[in-house]
């Protein structure tokens, strides 16, 4: 079986507070991309796992998440089977997009078509859940959701306008992790200060003001280049611009696919960034 493999973006996160399991609670709105991996998964005769990935850097061991999900799967279904897992990566690593869990959903996905295993949903967000916060909303059927709890609660947003949008990666790897405790250092209990956040978007310029990451505020002084790039892409006729998660990426929503693919070509053209074109799904 093929499947693809979406990124996703992070239109608005806050971090409110870290809770006692070493977890933080979150609120934010994420949307999927066009940008995706593309997984192809087969049975083999035997027992066991194995991964190979275009991208060398990327672990194709137990440390992967896809990996690590096939594993789970057989694990608590009891199955006995071997799975191949290929991936052709798109999705840049430790860039804020969600490559990882998004692998590790389409492994949950396909493994449970496959096997016909008839998972109901609630235990495959339980299994996402395990592997990492990000995962259950690649697990979830809509494409933009209003995120709480540490990632796991989902709520279904209509962001009805088409985002075109630019991606913007420096190559700086940044882990979710150590961003994390940075933030921890300027934390405070903001769950007081939230505001409410539509579950429909009809127009752009509704989307907007609602851009915001908390992430920002630490990254930015660690790493001048991510607030140069969020800064060229204003410039070049972005309307809203944000980095994505812990970084090292940041897109900007452009009005049209015309404006877009004009700001992309030039700054494909005169930087030594990754850029990206692609759009909201």
């Amino acid at each position: 079986m093929k499947i693809f493999s979406s990124a996703k973006i992070n239109l608005r996160l806050e971090v409110l507070k870290k809770r006692k399991d070493g977890y933080h609670e979150i609120r934010g709105i994420f949307q999927k991309i066009n940008l995706a991996d593309a997984i192809e998964i087969s049975l083999t005769r035997g027992e066991g796992i194995s991964l190979s990935c275009s991208d060398p850097e990327l672990p194709q061991g137990e440390e992967n998440l896809a990996f690590k999900a096939a594993r789970l799967i057989l694990s608590r279904t009891g199955r006995k089977a071997g799975v191949r897992i290929t991936i052709e990566k798109n999705i840049p690593l430790a860039a804020g997009l969600g490559g990882g869990s998004s692998n590790a959903a389409s492994v949950l996905i396909a493994l449970n078509q496959m096997m016909k295993l008839h998972l109901p949903s609630e235990l495959m967000m339980e299994m996402g859940k395990s592997l990492g916060a990000d995962v259950p909303f690649f697990l979830f059927r809509e494409k933009a959701a209003f995120v709480t709890g540490i990632g796991e609660k989902l709520e279904a947003m209509a962001i009805r306008p088409r985002l075109y949008l630019v991606l913007v990666n420096p190559g700086i790897p940044i882990s979710t992790a150590s961003a994390y405790q940075r933030l921890n250092r300027e934390l405070t209990n903001r769950a007081n200060n939230i505001i409410t956040i539509p579950t429909e978007i009809e127009e752009l310029t509704g989307l907007l003001p609602f851009l915001s990451n908390d992430f920002e505020e630490v990254i930015f002084p660690l790493y001048p280049e991510i607030k140069e790039i969020k800064e060229r892409l204003v410039m070049e006729g972005a309307e809203g611009s944000l980095m994505s998660g812990s970084g090292s990426t940041v897109f900007g929503i452009f009005g049209n696919r015309k404006e877009a693919l004009r700001a992309y070509q030039r700054l494909k053209s005169a930087t030594h960034w990754k850029v990206f074109f692609t759009w909201s799904r």
